[in-house]
């Protein structure tokens, strides 16, 4: 593990692979520790011939924990990601975000073209206020507060919360979901830091006038049952990036399961296929 200097902000990150392969950056959800991107997905992108990078966002995890008051946007989430390239020596990376990580990642290939290889937006929107609210259970997920880790339900009520939101077609293995809940809460537990990056991303406002100076090679991945960030986000965030491509996964809900796996890295396979294409484009 080791640590990017953003501003005030440190970021923890780790790599997997070789430093001279083009680079992957994964971002996290909002309130999710960076081991939302197991080893084993990382190992594949491997296998891919990337060298993927993953980090805790600000406030989440091993990085920084801001103070009551602080404030701070997406906007700031994305300068910390262009500080992970830094770090680790890397001008550009394919640009891959989930959830809140989708909108940090749209942010970053708005504000750092010349450092986006390509972009993949994972079950995100595009901070347009018209688009449908989440299912009122789904909802409730995001606004109540979570049981202290402490608490004897703490490990069931994370596990309510994952199922709630979860692919309906893809389910976890059993007892994976009880596991990692247990295994962040012995990592980091910061539910303020949670509240914080919500607001960032509030604040945020729509990101439509931003999405439409995108210029990488773009993927949306959506789950057609996701009933937090429902499908119509994803189909608008790939209606305002120019030739983005869309993909819509039947009984994918709001989670990253290991039995899609391989659904994930064959669609950030084609954000870097098509970035090669243009590159090897004559200008």
């Amino acid at each position: 593990m080791a640590k990017a200097q953003s501003g005030a902000v440190a970021i923890e990150y780790e790599t997997f692979g070789e430093r001279t392969n083009e680079a992957v950056l994964l971002i996290n959800g909002l309130g999710s520790q960076m081991t939302r991107w197991p080893e084993t997905f990382c190992a594949l992108l491997v296998d891919k011939g990337l060298f993927p990078i993953r980090f805790d966002n600000r406030d989440v995890g091993l990085s920084t924990w801001l103070k009551e008051g602080d404030k701070y946007t997406a906007a700031d989430m994305a300068a910390d990601a262009a500080a992970m390239l830094d770090a680790v020596g890397k001008a550009k990376a394919h640009i891959v975000g989930v959830s809140m990580g989708g909108m940090i990642a749209q942010e970053f290939a708005a504000a750092y073209p010349q450092r986006t290889l390509s972009l993949t937006s994972i079950m995100s929107h595009s901070g347009n206020p018209d688009l449908p609210q989440p299912t009122p259970a789904a909802m409730a997920t995001l606004n109540s507060r979570p049981v202290d880790r402490t608490d004897p339900d703490f490990i069931a009520d994370s596990v309510r919360r994952a199922e709630t939101i979860g692919s309906p077609a893809y389910p976890w293995p059993e007892g994976a979901l009880a596991a990692r809940a247990q295994a962040e809460a012995a990592r980091a537990f910061n539910p303020p830091g949670v509240a914080r990056q919500m607001a960032a991303i509030r604040a945020s406002g729509d990101r439509r006038p931003r999405l439409a100076t995108i210029t990488a090679p773009t993927m949306v991945l959506h789950g057609e049952n996701d009933p937090l960030v429902l499908v119509a986000g994803g189909r608008d965030t790939a209606a305002n990036i120019k030739g983005a491509e869309l993909r819509v996964i039947p009984g994918m809900g709001h989670d990253l399961p290991p039995a899609l796996f391989a659904t994930f890295v064959e669609t950030i396979e084609r954000a870097v296929e098509r970035a090669h294409q243009r590159a090897a484009s004559p200008s």
